[in-house]
């Protein structure tokens, strides 16, 4: 039978190759460490963790903690290695990063049907292919990639914005309108008074931005980014009115009740099909953290707002997956390739892993001819794999974990804590039935640890 190649020996191509030797099939892992380096890896061994030691909370009740443990289900190596590179970190799962990429390098080594060539790959090889080589992909492979997927990589300075969910958008102060009326009202509309907004912009022009790593190629004079992204803070500070010509523009927008215009509006856009994840539109962000919660939580309506990812300013090369890769992180044009980590938008080491995990799985069902399984998007690597997948998504950008991108639970929770556990049960419920199908259907992976449904806790 053939050999599967798999290109990048970070997270994702780990637990990739991982999956197929388990499933008996033969993988050979490309990695172009030690010979070559990126700007940001420094340590020669595979999985290297550069940015963070903590891999997320741990806990079942949070998105990070759910998604970790449908990768425990899964057989995850990522899991394996962290437990035994474990330090204390209160709830949150971190570990020696030396320990855990010796961990990873050791057990992907030693594996019988894992092959380790260290070259670095600069034209996509012939046969069955997983591509895993993260969000800092050579120019000569990222070449070879835009030849086959025929459009280009987003990989400039990308300013992203943030994401809000639906519920916690005060509705009392925001309204749902369109633009002069025209079409549906698809917008969430939060507007401003003159003194609000002007209490707003003077936080946001001197809000502290967060500095861009090295290897993300700042330059002398500034960001190089598409004005159509430009950060909300550096269109602020070209004048006080701007973004009321730009963004926060509140022409043809009434109240549908009162038909009151406002001096400003931020307009928030869904983010996904369901309708439980809005975008901030308008605000891409070079914010610090802290900073963008505490400047965006002055717009009237999301004073107490649940941010789901911030925005974000890097060089980040993905691919647009919702044109190009099945919720199974296959390649629609040509099933012989499958693509794994952070290329594919999922954002993040934990979720990185994760599709890598289940591209693999995925690899090794289609080379034994047996039938695809999907997983169930009220579990958390089956709602990431369908937000890549979706192509209702219109401007697609990087997404990790969180509550916000699972289907709401058709009942109302008040406490935050108890809806995300219920959450969390009923994902994983649903999830250890998408692992019985596999273990049933002919994928004799050893190292699943299935639990039957009464031992989910």
């Amino acid at each position: 039978m053939e050999t599967v190649k798999v290109i990048g020996a970070g997270l994702a191509g780990c637990e990739a190759a991982w999956q197929i030797a388990e499933s008996g099939l033969k993988a050979e892992l490309f990695e172009m460490k030690p010979k070559k380096f990126t700007p940001a890896h420094k340590y020669s061994g595979f999985a290297e963790l550069v940015c963070s030691n903590s891999l997320k909370a741990d806990r079942i009740g949070s998105a990070a903690g759910m998604l970790k443990e449908e990768m425990r289900r899964l057989g995850s190596l990522t899991m394996m290695c962290a437990e035994r590179a474990r330090v204390s970190a209160g709830g949150a799962l971190a570990v020696d990063r030396h320990i855990f990429s010796d961990e990873v390098t050791g057990r992907i080594r030693s594996h019988p049907n894992i092959t380790v060539t260290e070259t670095e790959v600069t034209e996509i090889p012939e046969g069955r292919v997983i591509i895993a080589t993260g969000p800092l992909t050579s120019d000569a492979l990222s070449q070879s990639i835009n030849k086959l997927i025929g459009e280009e990589y987003l990989h400039f300075h990308d300013a992203a914005a943030p994401i809000v969910t639906r519920e916690s958008v005060d509705m009392n102060k925001a309204f749902f309108a369109s633009r002069y009326g025209r079409g549906d009202a698809d917008y969430i509309n939060c507007p401003m008074e003159r003194e609000e907004y002007e209490r707003f912009y003077e936080e946001l022009i001197h809000a502290e931005s967060a500095p861009l790593h090295e290897f993300d190629g700042q330059e002398k004079d500034g960001f190089s980014v598409y004005e159509g992204c430009m950060p909300v803070e550096v269109l602020a500070k070209r004048g006080a009115d701007t973004m009321r010509y730009g963004p926060l523009k509140p022409v043809g927008i009434y109240h549908p009740v009162t038909n009151k215009r406002f001096y400003a509006v931020v307009q928030l856009r869904a983010e996904n099909s369901q309708g439980t994840m809005y975008n901030l539109v308008g605000f891409q962000t070079n914010l610090k953290f802290g900073e963008q919660k505490r400047v965006f939580s002055m717009i009237p309506g999301l004073e107490n707002a649940d941010f789901v990812r911030y925005g974000v300013m890097h060089r980040n090369t993905f691919i647009n997956s919702p044109k190009l890769l099945d919720e199974r992180f296959c390649l629609k044009a040509d099933p012989r390739i499958y693509f794994a980590g952070q290329m594919t938008g999922v954002e993040g080491y934990i979720e990185s892993a994760a599709s890598g995990i289940f591209a693999g799985i995925s690899m090794a069902r289609a080379v034994r001819g047996l039938p695809p399984v999907s997983l169930p998007e009220t579990s958390m690597l089956g709602a990431l794999a369908k937000y890549i997948s979706d192509p209702t998504v219109e401007r697609f950008q990087p997404m990790g974990s969180n509550m916000g991108i699972l289907p709401p639970l058709g009942k109302r929770i008040k406490g935050k804590q108890e809806r995300y556990e219920a959450l969390a049960q009923r994902g994983l419920n649903d999830f250890n039935k998408a692992v019985l199908e596999i273990r049933q259907t002919g994928l004799d992976n050893n190292s699943l640890q299935f639990k039957k449904q009464e031992d989910l806790t």
